[in-house]
């Protein structure tokens, strides 16, 4: 399982919580407390976390063959923007698209400590 967060200490991450109209700290704050629940996941074989200082365009949750994708919005909380339900099928690339981006991310990201 990999677990990739947006970095909390990051520039990128202060100019999201800007650009979302949360204020200066607030999405750092908010990375920090969903850190917690994972705490006790830290060192569990097969389970891996990192932070990335990419720009976020999505969030993207992956089960199987099947996505979420959380199309993020200039100006809105990602809580407000609209959610993609997404397939593996035979046909299409959007699937694929998104799990490249994903790994992309994952490949510029660094192990994550908290």
């Amino acid at each position: 399982m990999r677990i990739a967060f947006g970095d909390p200490d990051s520039d990128i991450v202060q100019l999201r919580g800007r650009e979302e109209g949360l204020g200066d700290g607030a999405l750092t704050a908010r990375i920090k407390y969903g850190l917690v629940p994972y705490s006790p996941l830290q060192a569990t074989p097969g389970i891996e976390f990192r932070f990335h200082s990419t720009t976020l365009y999505n969030s993207i949750f992956r089960f199987d063959d099947e996505l979420i994708v959380n199309n993020h919005v200039y100006g809105a909380p990602g809580a407000h923007a609209p959610a993609l339900n997404l397939r593996k099928l035979g046909a299409g690339d959007l699937f694929s698209i998104y799990t490249k981006s994903f790994v992309d991310v994952w490949t510029l990201s660094r192990p994550a400590e908290w």
